[in-house]
C-alpha cells in the first residue's frame, strides 16, 4: 500500500512512524528541499501545478494532504485520471473557502455564529450596526494560525481587504462571547465507519494554538453534543480521513462551529502519546479504507504544549538533553524546523492522573525550548 501525501510539513512528518508500523509506503511531495518531512520526500515541486502533482501521484494508491491549499483544478485533474483523492475535492472545497463552509454548515443546520458576506464598506457598517459595533472579518481563503482574521469596530477597518476581495467578498461574523475554545476530532473511512476522540479544550495565544487539554475539563453533556455534531458534519460532507471541528463554548453553554480542518490537526497531536490510536495512524487507516483503530485515551489526562518560536538559531533537538533530564516523563516532538517568532517548531506532551501536575510537567518541558 502506497500513500502519497501532498505537502512536506510536520503533519506529513508525523505520519511516518505509523506508516512504518502499518507497513505502508509513505511518499511525500514536499514544497522545498529540507522540509519537515524530508525523510519521506520522494519529490519536491509545486503542488499548484497539475503536471507536477499528476507525476507524483502516478505510483501511489491514494493521495492525501498535509494541508488544504491544493487548487481545485489540480484535484479535478487527479480525479479525472482515476486517482483516489481522500478527502475528495467536494469536501476539501468546504475547508478551503470559509464562505462556502458557512453556507454548507448553515444549510445542514449546524450551529454557527451569525454571519454575512460583505463586499463594501456600507455592508460591513450595516453588520456592525446590528451586532453592537464589533465583529470578526475573515478572508475566505488562505488564512490559518490567526492570519486572515481581524476584529473590527469600524466600517473602514477592513478597507484594505475589501479592496482586493473582488466579487467573492469577505466573511463577517458576530464577535462570539465564548467561555472557552474546544475541538472535536473524528475520522471517517469511505465505507462510512466513523470514530471519535474525546472532546478537548484548546488555549489560543495570538491566534495560534498554545495548549490542549484532553479530555476537556468539566465538559459534561457538551462531549456527546460535540461528538454527534462532528460525526454528522463528516458524514454529510463526505469527509475521508481526520476531520477537526473547532468550536466555541459560549457564555450561555452552547456550542458554535468556528472552523473545519480536513486533515490531522494541531489539537489532536496529544493522541500520539495519549490515545490507543493516534490521529496520524487513524488518518492512514481511513484514507486506505482500513478498519479504524480504538481512539480511547490511555491516560486520565493528556496535555500538549506547542513550542512556538523555539531556540534562536537552533532546532529543538539541540536542547533535548536538558529537557529529558529534567522531565523524563514528557514526550518531546521536534519538527526539525529553524526557529522564527511564532512558528510551530515542535510540541511536548505529558500524561498523568491529575490535570494541574500534568500541565505543569508539559509546560516545564516546553520551557526548555523557549528563548
Amino acid at each position: 500500500m502506497r500513500v502519497g501525501v501532498i505537502g512536506g510539513g510536520q503533519l506529513a512528518r508525523m505520519m511516518i512512524p505509523p506508516a512504518i508500523e502499518l507497513g505502508v509506503e509513505l511518499r511525500v511531495l514536499a514544497e522545498v528541499d529540507g522540509s519537515s518531512a524530508a525523510i519521506a520526500a520522494t519529490a519536491v515541486g509545486d503542488y499548484t501545478d497539475a503536471a507536477t502533482v499528476l507525476a507524483f501521484a502516478r505510483d501511489v494508491d491514494v493521495v492525501t494532504f498535509d494541508h488544504e491549499h491544493v487548487p481545485q483544478s489540480v484535484l479535478a485533474a487527479l480525479v479525472a485520471v482515476g486517482h483516489a483523492v481522500r478527502p475528495g475535492p467536494d469536501a476539501l472545497a468546504v475547508a478551503q473557502d470559509k464562505i462556502l463552509m458557512r453556507e454548507r454548515l448553515t444549510a445542514m443546520g449546524a450551529p454557527v455564529p451569525d454571519w454575512a458576506v460583505v463586499r463594501d464598506t456600507d455592508a460591513l457598517r450595516a453588520f456592525l450596526d446590528s451586532h453592537s459595533g464589533r465583529a470578526v472579518v475573515k478572508t475566505p481563503r488562505g488564512g490559518y494560525d490567526g492570519k486572515g482574521v481581524r476584529v473590527v469596530s469600524g466600517a473602514q477597518d477592513a478597507d484594505d481587504w475589501l479592496a482586493g476581495a473582488g466579487e467573492r467578498g469577505l466573511l463577517v461574523e458576530e464577535l462570539v462571547d465564548f467561555r472557552r475554545e474546544l475541538a472535536q476530532l473524528v475520522a471517517r473511512r469511505p465505507s462510512g465507519e466513523v470514530r471519535a476522540w474525546p472532546l478537548v479544550e484548546t488555549v489560543q495565544r495570538d491566534g495560534v494554538c498554545a495548549e490542549v487539554f484532553a479530555p476537556a475539563p468539566n465538559a459534561g453533556s457538551l462531549s456527546g453534543e460535540a461528538r454527534a455534531l462532528a460525526e454528522r458534519i463528516a458524514t454529510e460532507l463526505g469527509v475521508t480521513g481526520v476531520l477537526a471541528v473547532e468550536l466555541f463554548e459560549t457564555a450561555d453553554g452552547r456550542l458554535l462551529v468556528n472552523e473545519l480542518a480536513m486533515r490531522p490537526h494541531n489539537t489532536g497531536h496529544w493522541t500520539i502519546d495519549g490515545a490507543v490510536t493516534s490521529q496520524f495512524e487513524q488518518h492512514l487507516r481511513a484514507v486506505l479504507d482500513l478498519p479504524l483503530g480504538d481512539p480511547s485515551p490511555t491516560a486520565r489526562w493528556s496535555v500538549m504544549v506547542n513550542v512556538l518560536g523555539g531556540p534562536a538559531g537552533a532546532t529543538m533537538a539541540d536542547r533535548y538533553p536538558s529537557a529529558m533530564a529534567a522531565q523524563p516523563q514528557a514526550k518531546l516532538h521536534s519538527y526539525d524546523k529553524q526557529s522564527r517568532p511564532g512558528r510551530k517548531v515542535g510540541h511536548v506532551t505529558a500524561t498523568g492522573d491529575e490535570l494541574e501536575s500534568t500541565a505543569a510537567r508539559a509546560r516545564a518541558a516546553a520551557g526548555f525550548f523557549q528563548d
